[in-house]
């Protein structure tokens, strides 16, 4: 299956969608110009992922902000999650937070409430280049 490698900008996320590796991360801002567009890949990777996925997917969040379209596309991601929790696969995500952040702790608790995976809170101190 093909990889999906995006690098990150200033308003978009990094995104690794590699099922060889086992590897699922969005990483960083997410707020697009075009969401649908920016996201869209994503979706139709995981669609097809669905069909024939690994033994055990582990998705990673690790976001440092997000609007209020892409909060959406997120929960769009975490609903084609649970279908493939609720098809027998073992699913989990980790939910990264900065450890200043409520705001983001919050959502990942209320993602949590919404779909049905087992979902881990991670707290995280965020670094500063000197």
């Amino acid at each position: 299956m093909e990889k999906i490698y995006i690098e990150g900008s200033q308003d978009t996320p990094s995104i690794i969608l590699n099922k060889e590796e086992n590897k699922f991360e969005i990483t960083g801002k997410s707020f697009p110009a075009d969401v649908s567009a920016f996201y869209k890949p994503v979706i139709q990777w995981l669609d097809k992922y669905s069909s024939e996925p690994n033994t055990e997917t582990v998705f990673i969040l690790k976001m440092d902000y997000f609007n209020t379209a892409s909060s959406k596309v997120i929960l769009d991601i975490l609903y084609k999650l649970e279908d493939l929790s609720n098809d027998g696969n073992v699913v989990k995500i980790k939910w990264y937070y900065p450890d200043d952040d409520e705001d983001m702790k919050e959502t990942g608790e209320e993602y949590d409430e919404i779909v049905d995976i087992p979902f881990e809170l991670i707290e995280y101190t965020v670094e500063f280049d000197d």
